[in-house]
């Protein structure tokens, strides 16, 4: 029933109650230049990399919080690694400075998700309970395993994991802002 999309990790987390208003997404961090053509390596918070070569610009923020946008030349992904060459950049040298920076996106730019299907920006922050009406806590993060996706919920400084499997999550409401799930052995958590 519930497909989680994996598009932001929990680094959205770091986000600014600014940022979250303004509409963007992190998708990942710089972390080198690539050859002297002015080529980005990119690691990327996504688990849905496929986002990015479709993608026209970017957001680039620097640790001072200074961002820039800038349109995208060409993209390419390699797992959780990613290639980009920004317009009007074709030296090493005009792209150094942009190393250790984040990437982001206007949520806008993302492609719309199905029905039963999340980012994982949105999921960040619900309330979660059970069919029974137990608050459980908020959901505060959230783990990749490989065979499915764990939320962590906490609630009075405990952890609760909770594994995002169809007959565990029966309901995900955004505009109200609550996770309903069946209690099961992992409810002892907390």
């Amino acid at each position: 029933m519930l497909w989680l999309q994996r598009i932001v990790r929990k680094q959205f987390s770091r986000l600014s109650n600014k940022e979250a208003d303004n509409n963007l997404v992190l998708l990942g961090k710089v972390t080198a230049t690539h050859g002297i053509h002015g080529q980005l390596k990119v690691t990327l918070y996504s688990g849905e990399a496929s986002t990015l070569p479709v993608l026209e610009s970017v957001i680039l923020k620097d640790s001072s919080g200074q961002s820039e946008s800038f349109d995208i030349e060409k993209a390419s992904v390699n797992r959780k690694r990613a290639l980009i060459s920004l317009k009007n950049f074709s030296d090493i040298n005009q792209v150094l400075r942009f190393v250790g920076q984040e990437i982001f996106v206007l949520r806008e730019q993302l492609p719309e998700t199905s029905v039963d299907e999340y980012y994982w920006r949105d999921l960040i922050g619900l309330k979660v309970v059970t069919t029974d009406g137990k608050e459980l806590g908020r959901l505060d993060s959230i783990i990749e395993t490989g065979s499915n996706d764990v939320y962590v919920i906490v609630s009075n400084g405990k952890e609760c994991l909770l594994p995002a499997l169809e007959d565990v999550v029966v309901s995900v409401d955004l505009e109200s802002g609550v996770m309903t799930v069946n209690p099961g052995e992992w409810l002892s958590d907390l």
